[in-house]
Formats: structure tokens, C-alpha cells, sequence
């Protein structure tokens, strides 16, 4: 499905948040924002990619992006002092914002070949991109970027989601937000047996997608497994499980629907009887703490199911800083 990526990088704009309308025009809580060609001497690089015609219930995950960069209530200066450590991930890390993929609205293969390239060059300069989506189609891409640099099969991907998103197809298309594990599985990118899914509940995929997930050896913890066991003994295993086998490191997605919508109502494909936020903000943290994050989403935030109250953009916008207190904290060793 991808042209060469080396013939593609000088082809197509880099990133952008002039050519669509919907792209946002603030970096994330006022980090600096940077350039594609000057990305500057700190760690991470977060990127939007306001792209929502994957999804096949309710759109608006385009406008995701600017709604989670402005979801917050200080200023917008560039620094967040955490309270449970007093780190300020953003002077730890060095964050810088580039903007938004120039994607193609209704362009699905040409709009994910411009998100891998964006996320495969923001890896090559040895950054941490961190994806502000978007449907769950953009994981696809995403991953995949982070593999044409880091290699096909030597990272783990930790997936927070009410659903698997490892159908065979969606409407007859490779890409949609229904299967993107199965994509990066397919291809290699990202190994059955390094993939762990936590959250998942309620009445799809199908039982022959939950067995092909099986054979694939992936490690799905479903809500009725964390209620018996409890969160924290499941993350020990997620933990466990990613680091086996020498990974270089995890790719997190977080799928904003793994938290129950009475907390989360702005997403997509609601799905009642999830995380707490409490629970997801926690789990977070320890992840991008105990493992060596090399990349991250946070995808199906629906703006305008979300209400006058924000609340689900908020908790995204949350999600991002604890992706990075955490990763900070595992710089200083904290």
C-alpha cells in the first residue's frame, strides 16, 4: 500500500495547519512550536492528524486536535509543573509542537501514507512523537512510522480500547478505525505476541476475530478480567508481556472510549461500563514510567458529542501530560 517512503518524503507537504480548515491553529498548553526542519534539541514532537473518515458511527474526530490542545484551564505558557512530583515534563523532555498532518479530507489511503511519513521522519530525528488523532485508523500509520525506523517487529504496542479494532476488513477497505491492529499485526509492524489490548467489553468483534486474535498470541485483558483480578495486578502482567523478548521500547494508543462514557461522552462508539478516568490517568503514568515510550496516540475524541462541559477533551489533554510525566519521570529517575 506504501510508495517507497524515500520517492514520497519530498512530494508531499510535511505538515501543515494552513491547508485545511479544521486544523489547529494553537501548539499543545503553549509549547514552542517548531518546524519540521527545526525540531530542536528536546525529546518529543507532538503532531495532530485531524482525520475521522475512518470512522463508522460518529465523526467529528477531526476536530480533536484543537480541542485537545486547548483543553485546559492555565495559561498557556508552556510549563505544567505536575503535582505528585513537581516535575515540569515539558522543561525534562523538551516539547515541541508541529502542527497538523495536511491530510486529505475523504482521501483514507493517501491521508494514512502522509501520517506514517510525518511520524517515520518526526522518529528518524530521534524524537518521541506523540499523536494527537483522529480515529483509531491513524494508529495504523502511526505505528508504522515508528517501525520503518525502529524495525518491523521490535517494539510493543499497548492498546487502551472498549473494542479490538482487529477486524478483517471495514466496508471492504484495509483501513478504517475497525482494524488497524489487524493492519499492523498483518504487516509485521508490530508482532501478535507484542501486543497487549486492555479494556475491551461489550458485544464486537465476533468470535472468529477474537480467535484469530488468539492464534496471533495477543494479550487482550477484557473489563471483566481487571474487575476480577483488579487494575494493577493486569498492568504487571502488560508490563510483563511487553518487555519479553528484548523490545526496544512501546508504542501507546489509548483509544478515549476505554473510559466508561459517563465520564468520556465525546467519542465515537460509546461503550458504557469502562475505566475510571482516575484509573486511566494512573495507568498512564506507570506505563510511560516503567517502559521506554517510542511513541503515542490518543484517538476518537468527538468534539461535538462531547457537550458544553468538555470533559472528554479534557481528560485526552490529561492523558497527553501523564504519557509525559511519566516519561519524564523515567529520565530523571524519579
Amino acid at each position: 500500500m506504501y510508495t517507497p517512503y524515500e520517492q514520497r518524503k519530498t512530494e508531499i507537504p510535511f505538515a501543515s495547519a494552513e491547508y485545511i480548515s479544521f486544523a489547529s491553529r494553537n501548539s499543545f498548553l503553549g509549547v514552542p512550536a517548531a518546524t519540521p526542519d527545526e525540531l530542536g534539541d528536546g525529546d518529543v514532537v507532538i503532531v495532530g492528524a485531524p482525520f475521522d473518515w475512518g470512522a463508522t458511527y460518529r465523526p467529528g474526530a477531526r476536530f480533536a486536535p484543537a480541542a485537545i490542545r486547548n483543553a485546559d484551564y492555565g495559561a498557556m505558557d508552556g510549563y505544567r509543573p505536575h503535582l505528585p512530583t513537581g516535575i515540569d515534563p515539558f522543561g525534562v523532555l523538551g516539547v515541541v509542537d508541529i502542527g497538523d498532518v495536511n491530510v486529505i479530507p475523504g482521501e483514507m489511503e493517501e491521508s494514512v501514507e502522509r501520517i506514517a511519513d510525518v511520524v517515520a521522519d518526526i522518529t528518524a530525528a530521534d524524537k518521541v512523537p506523540i499523536i494527537l488523532g483522529g480515529d483509531h485508523t491513524i494508529t495504523w500509520p502511526d505505528a508504522m512510522g515508528v517501525a520503518r525506523v525502529h524495525g518491523f517487529g521490535e517494539f510493543a504496542l499497548i492498546h487502551f480500547d472498549a473494542h479490538a479494532d482487529t477486524g478483517f476488513l471495514q466496508r471492504g477497505g484495509l483501513a478504517g478505525h475497525s482494524t488497524p491492529m489487524r493492519r499492523l499485526v498483518e504487516s509485521g509492524a508490530v508482532p501478535g505476541h507484542r501486543f497487549v489490548q486492555i479494556g475491551l467489553r461489550g458485544y464486537w468483534p465476533e468470535p472468529e476475530v477474537i480467535q484469530w486474535m488468539g492464534e496471533q498470541k495477543m494479550r487482550t485483558f477484557m473489563m471483566h478480567e481487571i474487575v476480577d483480578r483488579g487494575l494493577d495486578d493486569v498492568v504487571d502482567e502488560a508490563v510483563a508481556y511487553s518487555l519479553d523478548g528484548g523490545a526496544k521500547g512501546v508504542f501507546i494508543s489509548v483509544d478515549i472510549d476505554v473510559v466508561d462514557p459517563g465520564m468520556a461522552p465525546g467519542t465515537g462508539t460509546p461503550e458504557p461500563g469502562g475505566l475510571s478516568s482516575r484509573e486511566l490517568l494512573d495507568t498512564i503514568r506507570r506505563i510511560s514510567k516503567d517502559l521506554n515510550v517510542l511513541g503515542a496516540d490518543i484517538v476518537e475524541v468527538s468534539p461535538p458529542y462531547d457537550g458544553p462541559g468538555e470533559q472528554t477533551a479534557y481528560l485526552a489533554n490529561r492523558v497527553v501530560l501523564e504519557v509525559l510525566n511519566g516519561m519524564a519521570e523515567r529520565k530523571t529517575g524519579s
